[in-house]
């Protein structure tokens, strides 16, 4: 019943606050007479609690004291109570020395006065409480209330808290705040107990628990791993609170309070990176990004939104795609230095195009065909934007003078068992070699064009390739289809009970590729790390019971076999090659073998040529003469490997 009461309307509150401030002026009096009522003189006591009461009226609607919930009085609110009492009290006093100048005599005792601002401040902020705790005592009265642990004492912990005692709609008990550290173990907050998160098996137990918070961000990996499965064992639903970053105007909401997502399990420590001097490379200048409407090429625009660039091209082919881009950036980017380009990166005219309009200083090439499963159904077309796409945007970077080009590469160009993997090698190779070759002057392409010549251009383009596994959330990924097969009731389907993948969050890969391009010189491939390989089937298994579901029981999961090109385990150097560190902890420099360009460029100029007419089979055994390691698993092409050898 209490719960349904409206919010008592501000003018109340605001007579309240008067009345009790002239109650606490006749208590002040009758202190001052040994609580001798019939000893105060009533026509002094009435003239000051006129001036009083003008004085409050004044102040009140200046610092609007009334404007407040008094079910939801915070620190805030008192300290806007305890400001008015002062400045009110304040005012009195320096009215009361006035009037002792011109009259000789005083309106009210200091003594009174003190006494006043005391028992008023005293007076205003008990019935303020007394309702907050009586609306939260009736709110717990609810026999159906959720029990809820919330994990982290800290300003998450008490956020978390605070914003369910604000929300009446909110059916939660908090039992305890459990913690690591623990110096904070004892103690309370807000009332409750804060217990050694050592004990929360035996807590679970105890208080037959229902839900648990994650409200720290300082949890170890293993540790918040541990957690996870000792609630899934026991049925308890985990929430996750957002970073303060996210947070709405500064305070977390109850809808912002949601369902543990398994990203936020594979999610790892945050990146830091060079900011200063990303910001110094990239200030004022003009930067393209290809495939900019892509998972990674999208991520790229708004990390580089960041940063007080001049120009930013998005060039992609997918219109629609690149239209939302658009509009978001619109309402995002308040400098508007965004330009969208339609354009395909194989068209070598539209491409001129784009780099004699916006001369770009960078390049960050993310566009190309991914899908493995597709691309060994469609060699040709796999050559033509993964290969030729990238030549094509490499060219036009030396015709044109860019400073740096990124190129986005994948862990599937290591031992490529796949179309998808060894066309990204290809292109691997390609960008090197051209790096390499810059040094000489005479640098001329097998089609007898030469660019540097042409236009009197110093070779100056440093050529970058970073290599990372699978990205969280990306198109195409396996955690959203597996999560859509959960949605609809299962099954979900699992290549191979064995098989394993790196995972990688968007924004984190995103952020190490701009520091490789901050800090490569040309020529280096930087390989990320990775941190553990997943077994994806235990990544099926753990959605399944984040979303309150039985693995095989309520949802089945399938093994459909490894699809064409598919491998169990992904590797990020190849056999052959080695490691360098950088300084930075999270990016190393892989070595390879250096190629010499002329012999690159005249085969892949014959291999782009038989892709454009349409032979598969031909296409295929030039990658495998262009890239030895690249051996077909579980594909039609799988004969070719032996008739290459040969």
């Amino acid at each position: 019943m209490f719960t349904q009461i409206n919010i008592v309307p501000r003018w109340i509150i605001f007579l309240l606050d008067l009345i009790i401030c002239t109650c606490s002026l006749v208590f002040a009096y009758s202190l001052k007479q040994n609580l001798d009522v019939t000893a105060i003189e009533i026509p002094e006591l009435a003239r000051n609690l006129l001036i009083m009461g003008i004085i409050n009226v004044a102040v009140f609607l200046h610092i609007k004291t009334f404007t407040g919930i008094i079910r939801y009085t915070s620190a805030q609110d008192s300290f806007r109570i305890l400001f008015s009492v002062v400045i009110s009290n304040g005012t009195f006093f320096v009215l009361n020395l006035v009037y002792i100048t011109f009259f000789k005599s005083a309106l009210i005792s200091n003594t009174i006065l003190i006494t006043n601002g005391l028992t008023s401040f005293l007076f205003l902020i008990t019935y303020r409480v007394l309702i907050k705790y009586f609306f939260l005592y009736i709110k717990n009265l609810n026999l159906d209330k959720v029990k809820v642990i919330i994990y982290g004492a800290g300003e998450a912990g008490l956020a978390t808290k605070r914003t369910f005692d604000h929300d009446g709609s909110v059916n939660k008990s908090i039992i305890a705040f459990v913690d690591d550290d623990e110096r904070k173990v004892g103690k309370a907050i807000d009332g409750v107990k804060i217990l050694d998160a050592k004990n929360l098996e035996a807590l679970i137990q105890k208080h037959e628990l229902d839900e648990i918070i994650f409200a720290s961000y300082t949890i170890p990996d293993e540790r918040k791993d541990q957690i996870v499965d000792l609630c899934l064992e026991n049925d308890i639903r985990i929430l996750n609170i957002p970073p303060p970053d996210v947070w709405e105007n500064g305070k977390l909401q109850p809808t912002q309070i949601q369902k543990l997502n398994i990203e936020d399990l594979l999610n790892r420590k945050s990146i830091k990176i060079d900011i200063e001097g990303i910001g110094q490379m990239l200030h004022k200048k003009r930067i393209l990004i290809t495939g900019a409407a892509g998972s990674i090429g999208s991520e790229i625009v708004r990390q580089l939104s960041k940063f007080d660039v001049g120009l930013v091209i998005l060039c992609d082919q997918s219109e629609t795609a690149l239209h939302e881009l658009y509009l978001e950036l619109e309402e995002t980017n308040r400098n508007k230095n965004f330009h969208a380009f339609v354009g395909d990166v194989r068209d070598h005219q539209r491409m001129d195009k784009l780099f004699e309009t916006y001369k770009p200083h960078y390049v960050y090439h993310a566009a190309a065909y991914k899908h493995v499963p597709l691309m060994e159904d469609n060699p040709a077309e796999a050559i033509k934007a993964n290969v030729l796409g990238t030549k094509t945007i490499a060219d036009m970077s030396v015709k044109y003078g860019v400073q740096k080009f990124v190129m986005i590469s994948t862990d599937k160009a290591v031992n490529p068992t796949n179309i998808m993997g060894a066309s990204k090698r290809i292109a691997e190779i390609y960008v090197q070699s051209l790096n390499n070759s810059l040094s000489t002057k005479d640098f001329i392409f097998s089609n007898g064009l030469s660019y540097i010549n042409e236009l009197e251009v110093k070779p100056i383009t440093k050529f970058i390739t970073t290599r990372f596994g699978n990205v969280l959330g990306s198109n195409g990924s396996v955690i959203p289809r597996f999560r859509q097969q959960i949605e609809k009731g299962g099954p979900v389907t699992v290549t191979h009970p064995e098989i394993t993948r790196y995972f990688m969050t968007i924004p984190e890969a995103c952020r190490l590729v701009l520091e490789a391009g901050c800090m490569g010189q040309g020529g280096e491939i930087f390989v990320f790390d990775m941190g553990k390989s997943v077994k994806i089937v235990e990544l099926a298994k753990k959605m399944i019971r984040l979303a309150g579901l039985e693995p095989n029981v309520d949802i089945k999961i399938e093994y459909s076999g490894l699809r064409p090109g598919e491998k169990l385990y992904e590797e990020l150097l190849n056999d052959n090659e080695n490691t360098m560190p950088t300084h930075h902890e999270k990016i190393m420099i892989g070595k390879v073998r250096e190629y010499i360009f002329a012999e690159v460029e005249e085969q892949i100029y014959q291999l782009i040529s038989t892709a454009k007419s349409g032979n598969d089979r031909q296409v295929v055994i030039n990658m495998k003469k262009l890239v030895p390691e690249f051996k077909s698993k579980n594909s039609i092409f799988e004969e070719l490997d032996k008739l290459v050898k040969e």
